[in-house]
């Protein structure tokens, strides 16, 4: 494993996260504010608990999950898009360095981004609703997961983009509507019958799902389907990347 060319890529990332980093703070915490000011005190006043949980706290995983979706395939997807742009990915795979290496660097440093941007949401949270995490060692990991996930999909949605408009069509026709129907500000169980089981073919259900048991002890899914799911998703990016890099596929064109 070569960990210098790892590690260049990974700073070189962060690098171009920190020369924005008011951008990046600010608006994930405006969002959010938002969010609490129109879900939390608009409906929140209508709806006083779901399931045991004040509906404020309810919709605090479902935000830290929509932004932590959102920022994973926003961050790998750019990161490797632009190289491709700009033609300096050919320097790239001519260098001694292998696929492995750099879906680590890309990927770790759209993760850390992702994750750097949950926590300051939950950290946000803390300042309109008093949440308990229940299970903080679990909460850790679906974060992790989500994040490491999500940059790995938008990797592969870089590496296919062919402009800049393509780069913004799955994430906007696609994960945001799922993770709007996915439970973020509501409970499966508030559906009816039919609709609960079409929810189930969603697959951001079971990743809030497990995150929300994460703080609550409560969840729509049980939370090892959850792992299984995630961990399946995650598998199948890497196999995906695998052979995007075996191929050539949309790298060489």
């Amino acid at each position: 494993m070569n960990w210098t060319a790892i590690k260049s890529i990974y700073i070189f990332e962060m690098t171009r996260f920190f020369r924005t980093f008011l951008q990046s703070l600010i608006s994930p915490v405006l969002s959010t504010s938002l969010y609490f000011v129109v879900f939390g005190a608009a409906i929140g006043s209508r709806i006083n608990e779901v399931e045991g949980v004040s509906y404020a706290a309810f919709i605090v995983p479902g935000l830290i999950m929509l932004s932590v979706m959102t920022q994973g395939i926003s961050n790998g997807s750019f990161g490797i898009y632009f190289p491709k742009f700009i033609g300096t990915i050919y320097e790239l795979l001519s260098a001694p360095v292998n696929f492995l290496e750099i879906v680590v660097g890309y990927v770790g440093a759209a993760a850390t981004k992702a994750m750097f941007i949950g926590i300051i949401i939950l950290i946000t949270a803390f300042f309109f609703v008093d949440i308990r995490i229940m299970h903080p060692g679990a909460m850790v990991l679906f974060l992790i997961l989500t994040c490491v996930s999500f940059s790995l999909f938008g990797f592969i949605i870089g590496i296919w983009a062919k402009n800049f408009e393509q780069l913004q069509l799955v994430p906007l026709l696609i994960v945001t509507p799922l993770v709007f129907l996915g439970g973020s500000f509501y409970s499966i169980s508030m559906l009816p019958p039919v609709w609960q089981a079409i929810s189930m073919f969603n697959p951001v259900v079971y990743l809030i799902s497990g995150f929300r048991w994460a703080f609550f002890g409560i969840a729509d899914v049980p939370i090892g389907t959850s792992l299984l799911a995630i961990a399946g998703f995650t598998g199948l990016c890497l196999l995906v990347i695998g052979w995007i890099f075996r191929t050539g596929w949309r790298i060489r064109e």
